[in-house]
């Protein structure tokens, strides 16, 4: 079992250095101040799970938590999707409306071409 990347054994002698080091009182002390730190994060983890699943209702059970973990992602294929991903925003039909409308000073075949020609072309 590690411990935020120490074995038990190097746990233990780190606690026995700092006893020696700090004296039972201080250690006491130190002891108790972590102990109630602790209780009191566990309470705000629990008080901040009650308000989201308060305000997401019963389907925050049914969220796959581990598919949305970000260390799970890698940069070049979030990118790619974004990229590449067809845009919801856009209708499929709205591209095709863009390809219909001409302008008509720039289109070729329209008669804005004609009444803007220099005189010599016009012939």
């Amino acid at each position: 079992m590690d411990i935020l990347g120490f074995s038990v054994e190097k746990v233990v002698v780190i606690a026995a250095i700092a006893g020696f080091f700090l004296g039972p009182e201080r250690l006491a002390r130190l002891v108790t101040g972590g102990t109630a730190l602790l209780r009191r994060l566990r309470q705000q983890t629990d008080r901040a799970r009650a308000a989201m699943r308060e305000e997401l209702g019963p389907e925050i059970d049914d969220i796959d938590w581990r598919r949305l973990d970000p260390r799970r992602y890698d940069p070049r294929r979030i990118i790619s999707d974004a990229l590449f991903a067809p845009d919801e925003a856009t209708p499929p039909d709205a591209t095709l409306a863009v390809d219909r409308v001409r302008t008509p000073a720039l289109d070729p075949t329209g008669p804005a071409t004609a009444a803007t020609a220099h005189p010599e072309e016009r012939q």
